[in-house]
């Protein structure tokens, strides 16, 4: 298998649904190459949910959508134990986070109980109910969507669950003339739900394999060590980055490169990837006047290449 080529008509395909989002798309790409859980998130209306479907169609996945909301309730989610009369026993029926994708739309509509039912799920690739575990699909991601917390009826996510994300990112407002050919085709949602899938569950399996095989250079990890101490200096950040989550920006990077058609990761690939792998980890100090993403922006310009 060609991954360049591979790659190339993912990324294709779906910048045909996300017009003018060139580089939220491949940052997604990147996300789930790297084998992690990507959290899209933005004002309503912006296209998170069309993004979701048209990974998971391209991805070429089994996967199932959950509407979050007040009410729902973790068995809703994970599932449930329910007798029946002809076996005289109890038959768990499992929820939809059994599926190799889970669409978790507006996520932080969902109660805390709710929202920490994911945890397992995320981390482990494994559910427990009722005493008894049981493991996921693989591979297994949520691609989850969620509004600024700041309006009516969202919970903000507890920071436990931020970090199981591997990245956020943000789509924004479109530029003027990808506008113009959305309002002029009334939107994309209907075309991702016809995407075909472009890989299939081996072909992205080799894909994650060959990322895991990017060359990484000493020089490489002395600059990435220097951008995590820079995060727990004090100056930047209320506190840095933890172990983990230096390790899940490396195996980004390597994504990075592999997407850029190259077997070792430069510089470039971890600036391009340091915003959305940690922005959401990440507290600025108080006096910073600037949101997470622009201050990992403002570190990256003030910490040297070695």
């Amino acid at each position: 298998m060609d991954a360049t080529k591979k790659i190339k008509a993912v990324l294709d395909q779906l910048n045909t649904v996300m017009v003018g989002k060139s580089a939220q798309v491949e940052a997604s790409v990147a996300c789930l190459l790297a084998g992690g859980h990507l959290l899209i998130e933005d004002v309503p209306g912006v296209g998170k949910t069309t993004l979701a479907h048209a990974l998971a169609r391209t991805f070429g996945l089994a996967f199932s959508r959950v509407q979050f909301t007040a009410d729902l309730m973790p068995s809703d989610l994970l599932g449930v134990s329910v007798y029946e009369r002809g076996s005289e026993s109890f038959v768990f029926h499992p929820g939809p986070v059994f599926a190799q994708v889970l669409l978790a739309d507006e996520i932080n509509r969902a109660s805390p109980k709710t929202q920490s039912a994911l945890l397992e799920a995320m981390e482990e690739k494994q559910v427990t109910v009722e005493g008894a575990t049981r493991a996921l699909p693989q591979p297994f991601f949520v691609i989850a969507t969620q509004n600024p917390h700041d309006q009516l009826g969202t919970y903000a996510l507890p920071e436990s669950q931020l970090d199981r994300f591997l990245m956020r990112i943000s789509l924004g407002y479109p530029e003027r003339r990808a506008e113009r050919e959305l309002l002029a085709s009334e939107g994309r949602r209907e075309y991702a739900d016809a995407l075909p899938a472009v890989l299939s569950a081996l072909e992205l399996a080799a894909l994650q394999q060959a990322v895991g095989r990017v060359h990484v250079a000493d020089p490489l990890l002395d600059y990435v060590q220097d951008l995590i101490a820079a995060t727990r200096s004090g100056r930047w950040f209320v506190q840095g980055l933890s172990p983990r989550a230096g390790i899940a920006l490396l195996r980004v990077a390597r994504a990075q490169a592999l997407i850029a058609g190259r077997d070792y990761v430069a510089p470039d690939d971890v600036q391009a990837v340091l915003p959305a792998c940690t922005a959401h980890r990440l507290v600025p100090v108080g006096n910073a006047g600037r949101g997470a993403v622009e201050q990992v922006r403002a570190m990256i310009e003030a910490v040297p290449l070695a």
